[in-house]
């Protein structure tokens, strides 16, 4: 598997409303944590997920966590 690129090393943490969200997973988009299709050709593809109600997250943009979408401190190692 390709690896993705450290967009940053903390996570971006938001405000999000209820929804279908699209967390870039290759580290290249310009709208982090976001995916803007800038995997395209990588081989690394976005995941999508999903927020039921209003909620705030901890977006990783390290891309290394183990529990993708959500920060679990790996960008501390990383």
């Amino acid at each position: 598997m390709p690896e993705p690129k450290i967009a940053e090393r903390s996570p971006a943490v938001l405000d999000l409303e209820p929804g279908d969200y699209m967390w870039c997973q290759c580290g290249r988009s310009s709208n982090q944590p976001f995916c803007d299709g800038s995997h395209r050709g990588t081989g690394l593809f976005p995941k999508q997920f999903s927020v039921d109600e209003n909620k705030t997250v901890a977006l990783c943009r390290c891309k290394h966590t183990g529990n993708a979408p959500f920060c679990d401190g790996t960008h501390k190692t990383v």
